[in-house]
């Protein structure tokens, strides 16, 4: 039986297992021969010395950062959650590093879209300072300690935001599907730092574009310089070859001209009684309409009666189609038109589900009600207090960026690890109550304490995470369409429940019994059934439900996918009753079996009924 510890998934060695399979020859008792890879790879190895890189104090670190495994682990909080048992969101509470990194099991490729709004490092804002050594511990620590902003006055100002941002986004690369797209909103501060990193974790292959939001109404009139009135939201693609960046469908009211003038002349020839037009009654010559490149050849006479032309059409010209399109549309039901005595020919496409136009790299905040002003507003309507929280996004501007990402297919997972005040997941619900959608969030954010004289503490909020759970609540009151999902489970982030071996054999007989109970004081059997959970690739809001299987509390996952047994003293007929119920997965304490002969034979009872994968704590 293969043992659970507390540690998550482990990319390194997910990635050593990927060159093994592309590269099983430059292995050498599992360590990597380099000089043997360079000669698979050929004329792809980078020989110059000198070439362009982008690098900074503290890269490589960075870089290992996002590499490590972590202890961590996520426990439910029920009491602050909506809807436990039936809602498919999340909300987490931690440092989105450690929170990322759990994650990487149980979600994995299953991210739709992530968006994040990070601290723009404006001299103002707080930033993250991770320690490469136990970033667990160092977190809470930090939450025992006021939070300051990284100053422009601070010699590693641009380097400590990069160190910051790098291992996050490395490691949120992995959860997004293969169509999957990040947005990431920012400003000019950190724009050219923010395309670096970005086009190297991303590769510049896979960069979309950048869309300009005009995010005032009116800009201020305290600069002295240039009046900022637009952010920039950076665009990339998990694979750009399988993503699309949706701006909406063709407009099929309107019709789109079959002539180009650069491109080749093409013969195409429409059926009788197809073109409408408003030509004039009567007969038409052969011979060139039209004048210079865009001119067409009608190649026989044509008859135009009643609005129609009423001959078989045979015509040359720069058309942008093929005959073999033009058949294609036809047979779907398209309506070709003539208007003009030079014989230019136009179409009302029919839409398919796949034609859509591409995603504006420009968007006004006025036009949409998505502006600074309307964020601010958004708020005080929700909370009925002023300055409840500084620098949310409006809702109108992140659902047509969300909306993108699920115009054909309205579900999907919506990432935001910088959540803030939740606005996003406000976004995803109402889009949801607006067009059917079945999107799921999850929100992550860290519970950064509201400085006492902030009005939001005043009005009762202690930091972020309680304004952001709040705005959730709120904003799912609002929504009246029953079937929307409004409500999210709550997870904090905290140590694993499990204790790990500790290598200081100081203390060896207090380990050893520590050992023989392989949970914590304090720590609950949830807690320990979410984290195997997480260990085990399962999304936390799968159904769990207790249940009693010959005596024992057993929790049953995924309509009895695994199953979860806690319960020490277990005998033979009890594991032979689990097995009955052939889950895929089964997990027990290393010390629950009534002796060693039980736990050996329960292997071979389960393996008898086809459960194959079986794991102890």
């Amino acid at each position: 039986m293969e043992k659970l510890d507390g540690k998550t998934f482990n990319a390194v060695q997910d990635n050593i297992e990927k060159l093994k399979e592309i590269f099983p020859d430059v292995f050498t008792e599992d360590k990597v021969d380099i000089e043997k890879l360079q000669l698979a790879l050929g004329e792809f190895v980078e020989k110059e010395k000198e070439r362009y890189e982008f690098s900074w104090n503290g890269k490589t670190e960075a870089i290992q950062l996002a590499q490590k495994q972590t202890t961590g682990t996520l426990r439910p909080k029920k009491e602050d959650s909506v809807n436990w048992d039936t809602t498919q969101n999340l909300y987490i509470e931690g440092d989105n590093l450690e929170v990322l990194r759990i994650l990487q099991h149980s979600y994995r490729n299953k991210v739709k879209m992530i968006y994040i709004d990070p601290p723009y490092n404006t001299g103002k804002d707080f930033i993250y300072q991770d320690n490469f050594h136990d970033n667990l511990s160092n977190y809470k620590e930090k939450m025992n300690e006021s939070l300051k902003s990284n100053a422009e006055t601070n010699g590693r100002y641009h380097t400590d935001w990069l160190n910051m941002m790098y291992p996050r986004l490395k490691i949120a690369k992995n959860l997004l599907k293969d169509d999957g797209v990040i947005f990431i909103s920012i400003d000019d501060n950190e724009l050219k730092n923010m395309m670096a990193i970005c086009n190297e974790i991303f590769g510049e292959v896979n960069f979309a574009g950048v869309v300009t939001w005009n995010k005032k109404r009116k800009g201020s009139f305290l600069s002295k310089n240039i009046v900022s009135v637009t952010e920039y939201c950076l665009i990339y693609c998990k694979n750009i070859n399988e993503a699309k960046i949706v701006g909406g469908v063709a407009d099929q009211s309107e019709s789109q001209p079959l002539i180009k003038r650069t491109n080749k002349v093409k013969k195409l020839r429409f059926p009788r009684n197809i073109i409408k037009t408003k030509l004039k009654d009567g007969r038409y010559k052969k011979g060139v309409y039209g004048v210079g490149s865009s001119g067409v050849e009608l190649h026989e006479e044509v008859e135009v009666k009643d609005g129609l032309i009423v001959d078989e059409l045979v015509v040359s010209g720069p058309f942008i189609w093929t005959q073999e399109k033009v058949d294609e549309q036809l047979a779907l039901g398209a309506a070709f038109i003539i208007n003009t005595e030079n014989f230019q020919i136009r179409v009302f496409k029919v839409n398919e589900d796949e034609k859509y136009k591409g995603f504006p790299s420009f968007v006004d905040g006025v036009e949409i009600n998505g502006t600074n002003e309307d964020a601010y507003e958004e708020l005080i309507e929700l909370f009925g207090v002023e300055k409840i929280f500084d620098y949310s996004k409006p809702k109108n501007y992140l659902k047509k960026l969300i909306q993108s990402q699920t115009y054909f297919e309205k579900d999907g997972i919506i990432l935001d690890f910088f959540s803030g005040s939740a606005a996003t997941a406000h976004a995803v619900m109402e889009l949801n109550a607006e067009d059917g959608g079945s999107r799921q969030f999850i929100m992550v954010q860290l519970p950064e304490a509201i400085d006492e004289k902030e009005d939001a503490y005043k009005a009762g909020y202690s930091n972020i995470c309680e304004i952001g759970k709040q705005r959730i609540r709120l904003a799912g009151q609002n929504i009246t369409n029953e079937n929307v999902d409004i409500g999210f489970k709550v997870f904090t982030l905290s140590d694993t429940n499990l204790r790990l071996w500790n290598e200081d054999t100081t203390n060896l007989e207090t380990d050893l019994l520590d050992l023989v109970d392989p949970i914590k004081e304090g720590r609950t059997a949830e807690d320990v059934v979410y984290e195997i959970l997480l260990k085990y690739d399962v999304p936390l809001t799968v159904p769990i439900e207790e249940i009693t299987i010959a005596g024992k509390r057993v929790y049953s996952v995924g309509m009895g996918f695994l199953l979860i047994c806690l319960a020490y003293d277990l005998t033979l007929p009890q594991i032979e009753a689990m097995a009955e119920r052939k889950p895929a997965r089964i997990v027990f304490y290393d010390e629950g079996f009534k002796d060693d002969t039980v736990r050996t034979n329960a292997q071979q009872i389960l393996k008898r009924y086809g459960v194959e994968d079986i794991r102890v704590i």
